[in-house]
């Protein structure tokens, strides 16, 4: 699963990856939990220095297209992926991570936000009193995007080892103590169900949650630490 924004959120459909998710298959976490490898062991998650991040940004884009292309839109998919990540490399406190065993599995990118950032789209004049605090004194990080296989997604979300879980949270422990902020249209549903599942909560920034303003009417969720 992918996040990007402003824009939509960009959704993983992937050509699964044995223990992308920090497993070795479902089979060695469930049944043979007590022989099998630690799911931490899985995956490495690392930062890169925005010189790694050039040296493998065709790297990421193939991965991009992986996970969320398909044999239609996979290329342009990548495409507008490279391009949406070039403009946020360039913001200050960007930071990416990536988890890999013996190949690319995975990453999770944002940067930090204060109130008067274009990023909010007006977001941040609807948040409750003590976030929009927060968000005055820089007490947000954008996660800007989370690519992950679906059985990260689908599998053992609520596990501290799930993938997506140990990337974002490494994300907010590098940027402490800023609470972690993302913003999905409210159609995405398959995006919302996956990071509420990893923990993030809705605010309310409109009737139902929606900031009627904007075109597609995009929902706000925060992460503690």
């Amino acid at each position: 699963m992918t996040v990007n924004m402003p824009g939509r959120p960009v959704t993983a459909a992937f050509v699964t990856h044995g223990g992308a998710d920090g497993t070795r298959g479902e089979q060695t976490w469930s049944s043979r939990r007590e022989r099998g490898p630690s799911p931490w062991e899985g995956d490495r998650v690392r930062p890169l220095s925005r010189r790694q991040i050039e040296d493998r940004f065709e790297d990421l884009g193939v991965l991009y297209e992986e996970t969320c292309g398909g044999a239609r839109t996979g290329s342009r998919s990548r495409t507008a992926f490279l391009r949406r990540l070039a403009g946020d490399v360039r913001r200050p406190g960007f930071a990416l991570l990536i988890a890999e065993n013996t190949t690319l599995t995975a990453c999770a990118y944002g940067f930090p936000v204060r109130a008067a950032d274009p990023w909010w789209q007006g977001h941040e004049t609807r948040l409750p009193r003590l976030l929009r605090g927060l968000a005055v004194t820089g007490g947000f990080f954008a996660v800007s995007g989370i690519v992950v296989p679906p059985r990260v997604r689908t599998h053992y979300q609520d596990r501290d080892w799930n993938l997506a879980r140990r990337l974002q949270r490494r994300l907010l422990d590098d940027h402490a103590p800023a609470l972690g902020v993302a913003l999905v249209p409210g159609t995405d549903t398959e995006t919302l169900t996956a990071y509420r599942a990893w923990g993030w909560e809705d605010v309310a920034t409109g009737p139902d949650g929606l900031d009627p303003r904007l075109p597609g009417a995009c929902r706000m969720l925060v992460l503690g630490r």
